[in-house]
């Protein structure tokens, strides 16, 4: 444990960060596995899995969470995935 005042409170800080990114990442990876399960098993609410999806991924993103081209780059494959749902039930 550090001695200094402004370390002591570095480290609280820290801590407290810590725990809002994990939570952050854990309902990022939640919602991201919400719409693997909507294409494999209900296909007619793909749709709004994918919206939730794609925010979350943009606010991830806008917080610096995650890389932008990773956002960018989970959007596109889900994308495709969907594409791919909506092409096969025509």
């Amino acid at each position: 444990m550090p001695n200094i005042k402004s370390a002591i409170k570095r480290v609280q800080l820290s801590k407290l960060q810590n725990a809002k990114n994990t939570a952050a990442r854990s309902s990022l990876r939640t919602a991201i596995r919400r719409f693997e399960e909507v294409v494999n098993n209900n296909p007619e609410n793909a749709v709004e899995a994918l919206q939730k999806a794609s925010r979350a991924l943009d606010k991830a993103a806008a917080k610096g969470l995650i890389h932008k081209n990773k956002a960018a780059r989970k959007k596109s494959r889900m994308a495709k995935k969907f594409q791919a749902l909506n092409n096969k039930a025509s």
